[in-house]
């Protein structure tokens, strides 16, 4: 993966783990003279053992509870505060009356002539609205974290992102929301990534937390997070950005850092990328849950005459099926009131009330 320069074309000393850590044993891989073999090399994904009970990876595992949401539950009193959105304006005041146009609840519904939905679906999810759910997913995972547990990899300090000076305090102080947002939606935009992209992010860098014990904190949370970005770019995208071409982006970044730190994620993760459906499903709905716990919501668009069209062709594509199946099973569709007989049975598939 990456440029001409690979990832793999060199070899680094290991990173020193700060701090009141334990070494990890298996992750980095000794460099020893030609011809002789390490016993230390990383175990195939097939031969390694399973978790023992109660130590579920919530990346791999999709009836695992995600990280990010059991500690965005804790001290939800203190959750940040949003602005109102367009499409949902609260009162300015409890004697405004509503829809009056003097400050009142204003929202989009739906009338004969336009019909709003919300069009972010686990296909296909809103771009914006899913970067703010992972960018308040790290902010949970920075606030609420539980121990300060390092790597000299993620380092801001060993490792800057810009030349420019970084305080003596850069590892006191949780960023705030709209910074993880802003960090994260400009590589997101100058890289051109998908939504998708940003859910598996979040995966692998929940799946880092937990192979490589590891706790994003204030000092490494930009490093880690541009490592799962990076990462998830390439594995997503059928034509990955390079290494070199995040340089452009961040311009005091070498490629050489850029390799290093890829391939120190990717032995971390022991080379576990495969993220399964049910999983990225589950993160795609826990993040829903998660905006709408925080008064982030999706916002409603207007039903095009196209997406119209393709979403009664799947209707009908649905109403064929259970009509075929309904003649198969000996069930008429419908049938006329003046056929039903008071001595006969009725039967009805559904009751509206």
């Amino acid at each position: 993966m990456g440029n001409k320069n690979s990832c793999c074309s060199y070899s680094s000393p290991p990173p020193v783990r700060k701090n009141n850590t334990k070494e990890v044993p298996g992750f980095f891989e000794e460099h020893l003279p030609e011809g002789e073999i390490s016993n230390n090399n990383l175990q195939h994904i097939s031969e390694r053992e399973a978790a023992d009970e109660g130590e579920t990876d919530p990346s791999v595992d999709p009836s695992a509870g995600t990280m990010f949401l059991e500690r965005s539950k804790q001290n939800l009193e203190n959750g940040i505060t949003r602005k109102k959105s367009m499409h949902q304006i609260a009162p300015q005041n409890q004697n405004s009356v509503p829809n009056s146009g003097t400050g009142g609840a204003l929202k989009k519904s739906s009338s004969c002539s336009t019909i709003y939905l919300d069009d972010s679906t686990v296909s296909q999810p809103n771009l914006k609205n899913t970067v703010k759910c992972v960018s308040l997913a790290i902010y949970y995972h920075i606030k609420n974290r539980q121990n300060e547990r390092r790597l000299d990899i993620f380092d801001e300090k060993l490792h800057p992102l810009t030349c420019d000076n970084v305080p003596d305090d850069y590892d006191k102080h949780n960023p705030e929301h709209r910074q993880i947002y802003k960090f994260v939606r400009t590589l997101f935009n100058a890289a051109q990534l998908t939504a998708e992209c940003a859910i598996i992010t979040l995966v692998y860098l929940e799946r880092l937390l937990t192979y490589a014990e590891l706790d994003i904190a204030p000092c490494n949370w930009k490093r880690i997070v541009l490592g799962a970005i990076l990462l998830a770019s390439k594995v997503w995208d059928d034509q990955a950005v390079w290494n070199v071409d995040y340089c452009q982006i961040l311009k005091d970044i070498t490629v050489e850092d850029m390799n290093e730190l890829e391939r120190q994620f990717l032995e971390m993760l022991q080379f576990n990328i495969n993220v399964p459906s049910s999983v990225y499903a589950k993160y795609y709905f826990d993040l829903r849950t998660l905006a709408e716990a925080n008064d982030l919501s999706f916002p409603t668009e207007p039903l095009s005459k196209e997406r119209a069209q393709k979403l009664e062709a799947m209707s009908r594509v649905m109403q064929d099926k259970f009509t075929a199946e309904a003649l198969k099973n000996g069930m008429k569709k419908w049938s006329s009131m003046d056929n039903v007989q008071q001595a006969c049975p009725r039967r009805s598939v559904a009751i509206l009330s």
